[in-house]
């Protein structure tokens, strides 16, 4: 299939929904696990904090991005038909009934169900006096300090203000009567919620009845209620919050940059001064503050959020970490695979066959062990490894090092461009290097998304190498949060893949050709719609046909024409897709044979899977890949295949099947673009996908332990 004639015969506006309008309706999903009447209530705090977090990066990126456009006069449509002009009018439409049933929510649900568990997020008022008079000695020492005052006037300018702080507009009466504007900032290095008991009563935890208490006051109501004391002599008339966020995603010029370290620290350094891009301010705010403050930020009217409620409710995370375990739900730990709960060496369990690892269900442990002993075996001759999001105390980057000193050949791609972690990523960097780590940062004008690791290894009858590929991060935390499947193998084409896919990395390698991977930028696109083809092929002659195809988003339009022609030839086909999808099914004549679902729960769905039919004789690629133009044309991505029967039909009955069973946490988009939660059939019984993962690795894990008993 020919991507152009695709989209030629499919390519209309009507086609394709919006994909910013689709990231909405993601959102929203989310919102509504906060609204679950059945979750506990620390569990609906947290995806308060999720839904606020994912909006203020939807801001700093895709909103600044459409501002962007629209102040470069860019009038082209997106393959959906909308303007830059027409589509942010429907997006700040589709947001506003979401922010209002936000803070419906937060204000009368939560926080009295917070009371009812004597957790309290008190008013300064609420406070009794002698409660008052220890919190301003507090205040005093150790929160005034670091309070920095800004005056605003003719002979001192209108402040810096940065991305996502807090702060407060003050307006304030000198003695001769003139009226100024001052501007303090909410310091993020202290929590936003402060816990009184730490304060008042350190040495009281519990209630009469011996449960868990905690009270919190917000820092920013504390310096509200203390401001007189930094404007000593001054009469303060009143004091607001607001909220500003900044366009972060800046343009790399890496086409002029020798040394893309230094681009990405400058980088840095200039998303601090990202034009603002939205504003929020209490709701009591008066006009003249709020005109103030939209005339020196440069924005508009359109740009002004007001908020009956805290602002940033992002930051209410910090509840979600009170030891109070009945208001979360019930702890799961992962589970090492059968395979590896033996004492039997890792690389001699790859070497007899492949494994696979569901995280979180199967615990990380495993291929943090592979790079600690490769680390550590005297027979390791080299380590080759992409790291993309490592977090901030990493043991694989430490396990690297270790390497590097015990002498081996340590190569590691560290993708700097790996968005909001460019700070981290630098840090090890640099500490790599300090120990002689041959350390790449990236190819110009991409990113490197792939997720592979390369060991290689002396043995009594040659040298071997050994791969570890996966759709998720190196990334100890995320791996307990994110779904994503790791893959260990032997297998001599897959290791000269990747060994050809690092060199292309790190050296000059013209590389086009694999024998088994698929990658990107060279020819994922092409490959994923050789498939859908094929199987449009089988059901042209009669055969069965089936597509079933996991990620976290749907955009490029070649792939979705090429879905939409196999919906024609009569392949049936089912979509998961956690987020953005912008192909709409069900349509007779265009996708009556596609259904697109999307489970948001517990954990983030993170892995890509692909699965074609082909006749019978089953295949399964996973992918760090999604299907959106960025990941198939913009950076390094790697899809490989499972060739082992066993895993191939693990992956097929246990996990792709049981997701598209899920009637608890799956939503079914509909022609609109709208999701609605998929309703059990009478005599169906309820499954919740992840729970029955969590149950599944859990009885394997236990009927494995009872047999070594035995």
């Amino acid at each position: 299939m020919n991507a152009k004639e695709l989209l030629k015969k499919y390519g209309k506006p009507e086609n394709f929904i919006n994909r910013d309008l689709s990231w909405i309706e993601f959102n929203r999903r989310v919102l509504q696990e906060a609204l679950n009447p059945d979750l506990p209530l620390l569990e609906k705090v947290k995806f308060v904090s999720i839904f606020s977090s994912n909006l203020d990066e939807f801001y700093m990126i895709r909103v600044s991005g459409i501002k962007e456009q629209i102040a470069a006069n860019v009038l082209e449509p997106s393959i959906d038909g909308l303007t830059p002009r027409e589509q942010l009018p429907k997006v700040e439409k589709a947001l506003q009934p979401l922010l209002k049933q936000l803070y419906d929510l937060w204000s009368n649900d939560i926080v009295p169900s917070l009371r009812e568990n004597n957790i309290f997020l008190h008013e300064y008022d609420d406070l009794s006096k002698e409660e008052k008079k220890v919190l301003t000695e507090y205040f005093k020492k150790e929160i005034f300090p670091v309070l920095t005052p800004l005056a605003f006037d003719p002979g001192r300018p209108f402040p810096y203000i940065s991305n996502l702080s807090l702060s407060l507009a003050v307006l304030i009466r000198k003695p001769n009567g003139e009226n100024h504007f001052a501007r303090v900032k909410v310091p993020n290095i202290l929590p936003r919620l402060l816990q009184i008991d730490d304060i008042v009563e350190p040495n009281k935890r519990q209630n009469s009845n011996g449960n868990f208490k905690a009270r919190f006051i917000w820092l920013g109501d504390l310096i509200k209620e203390n401001i007189h004391l930094l404007f000593p002599g001054m009469e303060i008339i009143e004091t607001h919050k607001f909220r500003i966020t900044r366009d972060t995603d800046i343009e790399l010029q890496e086409d002029e940059a020798d040394d893309l370290l230094s681009v990405i620290e400058e980088n840095i350094r200039q998303r601090r001064f990202g034009s603002v891009v939205r504003l929020e301010v209490a709701h009591k705010m008066p006009d003249f503050m709020l005109e103030t403050l939209m005339e020196n930020l440069q924005i508009t009217k359109e740009d002004v959020h007001q908020v009956e409620g805290p602002l940033g409710l992002s930051d209410v995370m910090i509840l979600y970490k009170l030891p109070v375990h009945h208001l979360k739900e019930k702890p799961f730990y992962p589970v090492i695979p059968k395979e590896l709960n033996e004492e039997e060496e890792i690389f001699s369990v790859i070497k007899q066959r492949d494994l696979l690892l569901h995280h979180p269900f199967h615990s990380f442990t495993p291929v943090v062990d592979f790079i600690k002993k490769a680390a550590e075996d005297p027979d390791v001759l080299a380590i080759k490894q992409t790291l993309y999001r490592v977090g901030t105390d990493s043991p694989i980057v430490k396990a690297l090092i270790e390497a590097a000193d015990r002498g081996k050949q340590v190569a590691v791609l560290v993708e700097l461009k790996a968005r909001f972690d460019e700070e981290n990523n630098i840090y090890w960097a640099r500490e790599l290097e300090k120990v002689g780590v041959h350390v790449v940062y990236g190819l110009v004008g991409l990113k490197t998304h792939a997720k592979m690791t390369l060991i290689v290894r002396k043995e009594f009858d040659g040298v071997k190498r050994y791969v570890h590929l996966s759709n998720g991060n190196y990334n100890t935390v995320t791996a307990k949060l994110y779904t994503d499947l790791g893959f260990f193998t032997c297998n001599k084409d897959i290791c000269s893949d990747v060994s050809d896919v690092f060199n292309f990395l790190t050296g000059y390698s013209q590389q086009k050709e694999f024998r088994k991977l698929i990658v990107s930028p060279l020819h994922t696109r092409e490959s994923i719609l050789k498939l859908i083809a094929r199987e449009i092929s089988f059901k042209k002659s009669g055969k069965d046909a089936h597509i079933i195809m996991k990620m976290n988003s749907l955009v490029d339009p070649a792939i979705i024409t090429g879905l939409y022609e196999a919906s024609n030839s009569g392949v049936k086909i089912d979509l998961i897709v956690r987020g953005v999808c912008s192909l709409i099914p069900g349509i007779k004549g265009l996708s009556e044979n596609i259904r697109v679902i999307s489970i948001v729960g517990r954990f983030l769905e993170h892995s890509r899977i692909f699965y074609f039919f082909n006749n019978g004789n089953e295949e399964i690629y996973l992918s760090s890949a999604d299907m959106m133009q960025r990941n198939l044309d913009r950076r390094v991505e790697v899809t490989f295949p499972i060739e082992d029967k066993i895993l191939r039909e693990e992956i097929i009955k246990n996990i792709l099947h049981i997701y598209l069973k899920d009637n608890m946490k799956a939503r079914i988009l509909h022609q609109d673009g709208s999701y609605y939660f998929i309703k059990p059939q009478d005599g169906t019984a309820k499954l919740n996908s992840q729970e029955w993962l969590m149950n599944h690795v859990t009885k394997e894990n236990v009927s494995v332990k009872k047999s070594l008993r035995k």
